[in-house]
């Protein structure tokens, strides 16, 4: 899905920063990653650290958009924002947020229980 159709689509709005919001999400975002390092890396915790990793990225997006005046509502707009909008934004840096994506909904659509052997 490309910024126009999510547009068309109504899944990205124009907004204005939010200061506050923005200070938020970026220490909601830096709590779970910290949570994430504070797990010990077992086949117990494997699917939480992903779980964790990934929202904590997520919660990057949502203040990036944020900050640029935008809210979006979808995944896939969370991508062309960064392809279409934020080109100045390095490919591999793109590419590890679609890695994650798949690596999490791999994990979680698909009920594959991670293991500890998987993330290393």
């Amino acid at each position: 899905m490309d910024w126009q159709e999510c547009n068309m689509k109504k899944m990205v709005k124009s907004i204005s920063a939010d200061e506050e919001l923005l200070k938020s999400l970026l220490k909601t975002s830096e709590n779970k990653i910290i949570s994430a390092e504070l797990l010990v890396l077992n086949d117990t915790t494997a699917n939480s650290k992903i779980s964790l990793a990934y929202d904590s990225l997520r919660e990057l997006l949502e203040a990036l958009a944020l900050k640029n005046g935008f809210k979006i509502y979808n995944h896939e707009c969370y991508t062309a924002f960064l392809k279409e909008i934020l080109k100045e934004i390095p490919a591999p840096i793109r590419e590890k947020i679609e890695e994650t994506k798949i690596t999490k909904s791999k994990y979680e659509t698909f009920s594959v229980s991670s293991k500890k052997s998987d993330l290393e």
